[in-house]
């Protein structure tokens, strides 16, 4: 049978371990409540970022997108341009062809050629007015040959205050002759048996 003693210690042994296992307890408690709060914490900054990252994300596609239309734009705009080159380069191709045909036409004394081309008035000449009227005036192409106008002003307009150095459009029948040649039919057919001319000035056109 122990003795009083022994109870004793025995006693106070088992408080000790009784305050460790609570002790225990409470740290354990500590730290998890600890962890618990650390959580929400790391959570919302987790959130955060990837908020941020998103939003991020999107200002990089809204620069990309803005980007891409500025690219577009440009492309439209240099697309433009070789067009513009484009057709310049056609109006200038077609006028030097109308002055080759002319100039081919004149040298094989060709005759019953549909051109059309410009020239610059060298000269004007008094009306003919024997039968069929006619306004008369000579043109110069930048190629040198000279081409008499014939413009029937009984079916067309006359070109009132034409003078030496304009500029004058054409598109009717050419004819041959030693001095170069003559441009007529510049109006239209009535009966429409024959393709319609025109001569142009000063923006407008005469046919």
């Amino acid at each position: 049978m122990p003795d009083a003693e022994s109870g004793i210690f025995f006693e106070i042994v088992m408080n000790k371990n009784k305050i460790i296992v609570l002790l225990i307890a409470l740290v354990a408690v500590f730290a998890y409540n600890k962890m618990q709060n650390k959580q929400p914490v790391q959570s919302q900054n987790q959130q955060k970022i990837e908020v941020v990252q998103k939003q991020n994300n999107v200002g990089k596609k809204n620069a990309d997108t803005a980007q891409q239309k500025i690219e577009a734009v440009q492309k439209q705009n240099n697309a433009n341009g070789k067009n513009a080159d484009t057709a310049q380069q056609q109006i200038g191709s077609g006028k030097e062809s109308a002055e080759a045909v002319l100039k081919q036409a004149f040298e094989n004394e060709q005759s019953d050629i549909q051109v059309e081309g410009e020239g610059t008035v060298w000269k004007t000449l008094p009306d003919d007015n024997k039968g069929t009227r006619h306004q008369r005036f000579i043109l110069k192409l930048s190629s040198g040959q000279t081409l008499l106008v014939a413009h029937n002003i009984d079916l067309a307009d006359k070109i009132k205050g034409l003078k030496k150095g304009d500029k004058v459009a054409f598109y009717g029948e050419y004819e041959w002759s030693e001095q170069g040649g003559v441009i007529h039919w510049t109006h239209h057919d009535p009966s429409g048996r024959h393709t319609d001319g025109w001569l142009k000035h000063d923006g407008r056109l005469y046919q």
